[in-house]
């Protein structure tokens, strides 16, 4: 799911937050996740957040309540902001891209590993090693099984996806007959 301008915008404002050193990156994380943990166990607080049909006052004492003892003040503000622009809406994708941004600070690439079978914690290191020496960035993989592969691997990048299945081969197996 590509994320709108907007959420790529505040995004960049909370890394600029950070590089500032108002905020260390991690910090602005973990704030970040302790709101949305909040969002998530409460729909309705959520919904009222991006009513745009509530007064932005009655929002931002909604804020400074439940959010007081639990998050950075600039934090608070930030949410604020969100909500005096209409854009509470975009949170979660804010917050998706700002874990990209902190990827990229610390030289990170999250990656999808899918398989037709369990693999070996073996085979997940040589894998994992592989990348990190191909991508030279340390990888996270999420590792997904997928039976209708049949066999090989798929993996995911980004954008890019590199295809060594079994199901794919067969694919180009019937293009060129």
């Amino acid at each position: 799911m590509t994320n709108s301008i907007s959420a790529k915008n505040y995004a960049k404002a909370l890394a600029e937050t950070a590089q500032d050193k108002v905020m260390s990156y991690e910090d602005i994380k973990q704030n970040l996740d302790i709101v949305s943990d909040i969002l998530s166990s409460s729909a309705e607080l959520k919904n009222v957040l991006e009513n745009t049909t509530i007064s932005i006052p009655v929002k931002n004492d909604i804020i400074n309540e439940v959010f007081q003892n639990q998050i950075n003040e600039k934090i608070i503000n930030f949410l604020k902001i969100l909500v005096n622009k209409a854009k509470f809406n975009e949170f979660q994708e804010i917050k998706e891209e700002y874990e990209h941004i902190l990827d990229e600070v610390n030289n990170i690439k999250r990656v999808e590993v899918i398989s037709a079978v369990p693999l070996t914690d073996e085979h997940k290191s040589r894998i994992t090693e592989k990348l990190k020496n191909k991508l030279n960035k340390e990888v996270i993989p999420s590792w997904i099984e997928q039976p209708e592969i049949m066999g090989g691997l798929v993996i995911k990048i980004e954008d890019d996806v590199i295809d060594s299945s079994i199901k794919k081969k067969l694919e180009n197996l019937e293009i060129t007959i």
